[in-house]
């Protein structure tokens, strides 16, 4: 009886979290889409954000990979970590966004031990390591360990009307959930392109966000965004429709939040 009971003490021991581990802050491997969003709440809520920002930092990667493994789960905690982000930083120093070249490269977001960019999340994370100025047609060379394990498995154009990089322009903010991802992305989608996009009848010319010029690749060219477009309602047809870029408006506007 003795052995029995020593031999189930180890195993126990074996398999039970340690307090060690809970003590400097790691996040089991199931929670990271439920921290990102609580992460998102809390800083739509005003409230003090430290303890998310820890936990993200002292995660590891093994445990990322193991719970990030569907596209809508990688999806949806990027957006929310990018949003929950721009919206800390700037608050506590909006003057960053003076310089925005250098604000969305500079490493300044810490996951899993690695300092990470705005830049790093959206285009090598969500977009699948994409080069930023490559336009949606260029691959990032040789991607990081780090990259190569908790980004997409595929782009989806819709990230563009997601992601809040703090300007006036951009899609309000919005909490996204893995498993209400499509139709939360289909409903900001089509929110921001009404909002966005104004077409004449007349002179069959649709005037659209810049979004679609500086990530053409990524909605499928000209021809791609005249079906997004059409698909959307905002064009009758694709054929005889001329495209015009709008300038994009960079005048800072935090605390933009949609519910959806």
């Amino acid at each position: 009886m003795k052995f029995i009971a020593i031999f189930l003490f180890i195993a126990v021991s074996c398999y039970a979290p340690s307090e060690e581990k809970k003590n400097n802050g790691a996040f089991s491997a199931s929670e990271f889409n439920e921290l990102s969003e609580n992460f998102l709440l809390a800083v739509k809520e005003g409230k003090n954000t430290e303890e998310y920002q820890e936990k993200l930092a002292n995660t590891t990667l093994e445990e990322l990979s193991a719970d990030l493994q569907s596209n809508d789960e990688k999806i949806a905690f990027w957006l929310n970590i990018y949003n929950a982000y721009i919206q800390v930083i700037l608050q506590e120093n909006p003057k960053l966004y003076e310089d925005r070249n250098s604000f969305f490269k500079k490493e300044q977001i810490e996951i899993a031990g690695k300092q990470l960019s705005f830049g790093d999340i959206e285009h090598g994370m969500i977009r699948k390591s994409q080069w930023d100025l490559g336009m949606g047609y260029i691959r990032t060379w040789f991607p990081n360990k780090f990259e190569r394990t908790l980004r997409t498995d595929k782009r989806d154009y819709r990230i563009h009307f997601a992601l809040n990089c703090g300007a006036k322009d951009c899609p309000p903010v919005a909490i996204y959930n893995p498993k209400e991802l499509d139709k939360q992305l289909e409903t900001i989608t089509k929110r921001y392109l009404e909002n966005t996009s104004e077409y004449n009848d007349k002179t069959k010319e649709v005037a659209v966000t810049s979004l679609f010029n500086w990530f053409r690749g990524d909605f499928g060219g000209k021809s791609g965004t005249k079906e997004i477009l059409e698909k959307h309602g905002i064009i009758p047809q694709t054929k005889g429709i001329d495209l015009n870029y709008k300038d994009y408006d960079w005048t800072l506007k935090l605390e933009n939040y949609i519910s959806l």
